[in-house]
């Protein structure tokens, strides 16, 4: 007897969603807020914990929380669902929108739930690819480079390919989400939510609000914005609520708010949206201890503005120093990671290279255009310098030249 029989076809063909287990010194794989919250912000966590009895559920809703977050966000309670981060958010909204054939439209590469989650449902992903952004820019006159990652030497300016009007080299941008394609793709296939994660995990690309006001205006489905980094962006559709009632935003206490180890998250949409999805949320969703930590984090919000501050601060930094180093590219990223794409160099070699000299981040190179990228998430100042060090290293040790970029 096979038990696998009686699992649907189109799952057992999926692969999981899963990380493999490694342990480094410096984690920086996982997009995480490197500053935890204040140890006197955690005893009053513990301290309300320890007062109520363990032995009782937590409240089945979440009231204190829900209209903390209604403060924070800037929109009503009772069109907030809070939940088991937000994971189980996305996995309720998909529960009472997706069944046996109805198409969700995705951009990709991207956060890999919604089409796995879509597919379990028996729905069927619509897979709109970003668009690769580059633009040919003249090539300088070759100089010393400026400081490289080892620290001061100097070397020959990269290579460039010779274009009609001298030298040129082409400057790599990443890639952006294509609005027309996306429109194109809900229209052509009749899809009734379209989810688009801004900025985007893991290429950094956002949509600014104009760009999602067009994609609610533009039909009647569900236009569903997952904001989990927005907090880097500076930028928020959240306000385009008030007049869009097919839009809806995911949010996450993940990474800005530091509390991925206790897996907070919300839904914002309007009342009669999020009263359909409630329906889907599973009792007693978040914990009695995660609710507190939650209302404390908002409460420390001012302090998490600042590392907030200090990890664009040091994603800048970083992106300047890796502007300087041969063999690779930084895209740039509106949120607290990027990818680096290895232009010679095998990027797998590159990321055992870095995790031999205690640096995790994250191999992304399965995913569709980015088959030469690693994810770097940015951590503290003592992180960063120890990922830019490793890496060097790990270039060379993978046969890069670091003085000329060549393999």
């Amino acid at each position: 007897m096979d038990p696998l029989r009686h699992v649907k076809p189109a799952v057992r063909a999926l692969a999981p969603y899963t990380l493999a287990l490694r342990e480094a010194p410096v984690k920086i794989n996982q997009n995480e807020n490197p500053w935890d919250l204040p140890k006197a912000v955690k005893r009053r966590v513990l301290a309300k914990a320890l007062a109520r009895p363990w032995s009782r559920y937590p409240d089945f809703d979440p009231r204190e929380l829900l209209l903390a977050l209604a403060r924070f966000s800037g929109w009503r309670a009772d069109g907030i669902l809070a939940g088991n981060g937000s994971n189980e958010m996305i996995e309720a909204l998909l529960l009472v929108t997706v069944g046996p054939g109805t198409r969700v439209v995705i951009p990709e590469p991207t956060f890999t739930l919604y089409a796995l989650m879509t597919t379990i449902l028996g729905g069927e992903p619509v897979r709109v690819p970003l668009s690769p952004r580059g633009t040919p820019v003249p090539e300088p006159e070759a100089k010393p480079r400026a400081r490289l990652l080892a620290g001061e030497r100097e070397g020959p300016a990269v290579p460039a390919p010779a274009g009609p009007s001298g030298p040129v080299k082409t400057q790599s941008l990443g890639v952006t989400y294509d609005v027309e394609a996306i429109l194109k793709a809900r229209e052509e296939s009749h899809a009734p939510v379209t989810i688009v994660c801004s900025p985007n995990n893991p290429t950094g690309s956002s949509l600014s609000p104009a760009e999602v006001e067009r994609l609610c205006e533009q039909g009647d489905g569900l236009v569903v914005i997952d904001e989990a980094y927005h907090e880097f962006s500076g930028q928020t559709v959240v306000p385009l609520l008030e007049r869009h009632p097919n839009l809806v935003v995911l949010r996450t206490f993940s990474k800005a708010m530091a509390l991925a180890g206790l897996r907070v998250g919300y839904l914002l949409a309007s009342p009669e949206l999020v009263r359909e999805v409630n329906k889907a949320r599973l009792p007693y969703n978040l914990n009695f201890f995660s609710q507190a930590a939650g209302i404390a984090a908002l409460e420390e919000n001012a302090a998490l503005a600042r590392s907030v501050g200090r990890i664009v601060e040091e994603k800048t930094r970083l992106l300047a120093r890796l502007a300087d180093l041969p063999g690779v590219r930084a895209w740039p990223s509106d949120a607290n990671f990027f990818l680096l794409e290895c232009l010679a160099a095998d990027p797998k070699a590159v990321f055992a290279g870095l995790l031999r000299r205690g640096v995790l981040v994250r191999d992304v190179t399965s995913y569709p255009m980015l088959s030469r990228c690693l994810r770097v998430s940015v951590g503290s100042e003592k992180e960063n310098d120890a990922f830019l060090h490793a890496l060097g290293t790990a270039l060379t040790e993978a046969g890069m030249d670091t003085t000329s970029g060549r393999a």
